[in-house]
């Protein structure tokens, strides 16, 4: 008897061994409970205290993290600042007035653009591109997919001009507040939205990470945007905000009036321009044309003749911009990886500018 008792406690030992290997700390089923119970309570001290607030609403998903996984969570006093909340308004009245025709109207950017189907009508109004997304997605599959598919189309158009791409699909439908309002103001500024965003908007987000098995917390500060000097000269609207929005049928006009200008002095080197956006996104032509405005020749070691990549185009405009300036004009309001990137009006600016000032000369 007391050879088969022994036996059937080293099994038992042996099961409650493999059983706390499973469990990792759990030392019989019936306690199972109450160690899932005092994790949720551990992880909500660990992030509690003692940078943040008593109160602080955290969900079960943020304590229970795969090992080596993070969560990111804006902190309570950002999200109650007054300047987040002002960035906020701003960016909500924006896209309702860009999507007022779509009958669209955003109250909280939380739950409105978690799922993908303001961004993708956004995206769509701002870029003039359309995209093969189902139009209805009620699933949580079907809305992965819609922001799987309009995040590849924002990240590739904004990635080659230098932006840190601070979203991906898990962030944007968990309702992540700081990458979506990332998203948004990248949106904005690249295609100079019509607004005025508040300057040095930054926010605290706690961040809370796994390493073996121990819950790490970490307060990061997040800029969400810059100066007033760099947001000052792209959000102004100007002649040709007005012009594009309310009269596009003019817009030939005004596009054979500057071709018929930068010609008159490019035919000087044989060289003509038919197409205003494509023949200047490289800077080659607008490097020559300064020369030729202000009558001086412009050495070809300091710029790239025939420009490859897009960070050869870009210096040439950027070069071409030094050149405007030396010569008394303001500095020109577009990026020049707006005019790289065949951003019309951007385009139409520089050479107005241009036209504005030269069009008496010789």
């Amino acid at each position: 008897m007391s050879g088969t008792s022994a036996t059937t406690q080293s099994a038992k030992m042996k099961k409650d061994e493999s059983f706390l290997g499973k469990l990792g700390g759990t030392l019989a089923r019936k306690k199972k409970a109450k160690e899932v119970s005092d994790l949720h309570e551990e992880g909500k001290n660990a992030i509690n205290a003692p940078m943040l607030p008593t109160g602080t609403d955290i969900h079960p998903e943020d304590t229970l993290l795969e090992e080596n996984a993070e969560r990111i969570m804006l902190d309570p006093t950002s999200r109650e600042s007054l300047k987040f909340k002002d960035l906020l308004k701003v960016l909500i009245d924006w896209i309702n007035s860009e999507l007022e025709e779509d009958r669209i109207i955003v109250k909280d950017l939380e739950e409105d653009c978690y799922d993908g189907q303001v961004l993708q009508k956004l995206f769509e109004k701002l870029s003039g591109r359309k995209l093969n997304v189902a139009e209805v997605t009620q699933s949580e599959i079907g809305q992965k997919q819609k922001l799987q598919t309009v995040l590849e189309a924002v990240n590739e158009l904004l990635r080659p001009h230098g932006w840190t791409i601070e979203w991906n699909v898990d962030s944007i439908h968990s309702k992540n507040l700081v990458s979506i309002v990332y998203l948004l103001v990248a949106l904005a500024m690249h295609f100079q939205a019509p607004i005025r965003l508040p300057e040095h908007v930054s926010v605290q987000v706690v961040v809370v990470k796994k390493r073996e098995g121990i819950l790490q917390t970490a307060l990061v500060t997040k800029e969400l945007t810059s100066t007033t000097e760099m947001m000052m000269g792209r959000f102004e609207r100007d002649a040709f905000d007005t012009l594009l929005d309310h009269a596009p049928d003019k817009l030939n006009v005004v596009k054979t009036s500057l071709i018929t200008f930068v010609n008159k002095h490019l035919n000087k080197l044989n060289l003509e321009v038919t197409e205003l956006e494509s023949q200047f996104a490289d800077g080659v032509y607008l490097v020559l044309l300064m020369g030729l405005l202000e009558d001086y020749f412009v050495p070809l070691y300091n710029f790239f003749l025939t420009p490859e990549s897009f960070e050869q185009k870009v210096h040439n405009v950027a070069f071409a911009f030094e050149l405007m300036q030396d010569g008394g004009l303001k500095k020109p309001k577009a990026r020049p990886e707006d005019v790289v990137n065949l951003n019309l009006k951007s385009t139409l600016r520089v050479l107005y500018n241009l036209f504005t000032n030269y069009k008496n000369s010789d």
